[in-house]
């Protein structure tokens, strides 16, 4: 078996893609036909349609959030990183940055507090005063708009998880990948970060699949606003 190679970069990981296409797990997985979401025109549509607001809205916070950002904590306002999308192909995510910039390097220092393949830490240290913000109001994800506008990601789908979570992952957990990863869903509507079992985040995944229709799609984002509204679950 051929084992994926994932190395820290500045901003992010660059994963082999051709290891983790090879990893067997994955070759298994690729046979599969994708979720139905996945070809759906009008799942499309409203992505692009959602996509163009929120770039405009994205657009307009970014002139606060920047100078905030520089002169509480000096470095770059956007943060990327390499996820795994749909059949775990790898691409750039965009955040707003919402963590010191040497996050990833001092990563190892912080308890992980989640189980299984995910992580996950109460009061973080590595995040900044106006990333707490960005995070309980998860402006820190609107940047995403653009990975949804190029049709890497979806309005509603998969939580897209990180080549280092990837390579570990067991046959049943390459289910979740088989839509497009999403800014939502099941995970960020029934409990966002209070959730920390990466195997219930799977069952959510999967159940997700099994219950999909345009409108449920519509159900979860209007879900979402009322949730962080409510800032409910918020790390």
């Amino acid at each position: 078996m051929s084992i994926p190679t994932v190395n820290p970069q500045a901003g992010g990981y660059a994963v082999d893609a051709l290891a983790l296409a090879n990893q067997r797990p994955a070759a298994n997985f690729v046979k599969q036909p994708l979720h139905r979401s996945t070809s759906s025109i009008i799942k499309r549509l409203i992505d692009i349609l959602g996509a163009i607001v929120g770039l405009i809205i994205t657009a307009i916070v970014a002139i606060p959030i920047g100078i905030i950002t520089k002169i509480t904590n000096p470095g770059p306002i956007f943060y990327s990183q390499i996820r795994c999308g749909i059949n775990g192909k790898p691409f750039r995510i965009w955040k707003f940055r919402s963590m010191v910039v040497n996050a990833e390097q001092i990563k190892h220092l912080v308890k992980n507090q989640a189980q299984g393949h995910i992580f996950k830490a109460v009061d973080d240290p590595r995040i900044t005063p106006i990333g707490k913000f960005l995070r309980r109001t998860s402006l820190d994800e609107f940047p995403q708009f653009w990975n949804v506008f190029k049709g890497e990601m979806s309005l509603v789908g998969t939580r897209p998880p990180t080549p280092d979570e990837v390579i570990h992952y067991a046959p049943h957990h390459w289910e979740r990948l088989k839509v497009k990863p999403g800014m939502t869903g099941e995970w960020q509507v029934n409990g966002r970060s209070s959730i920390k079992d990466f195997e219930t985040i799977v069952k959510m995944d999967v159940d997700y699949q099994r219950k999909w229709s345009v409108v449920y799609d519509l159900m979860l984002i209007f879900k979402t606003i009322w949730v962080v509204l409510n800032k409910s679950g918020a790390c």
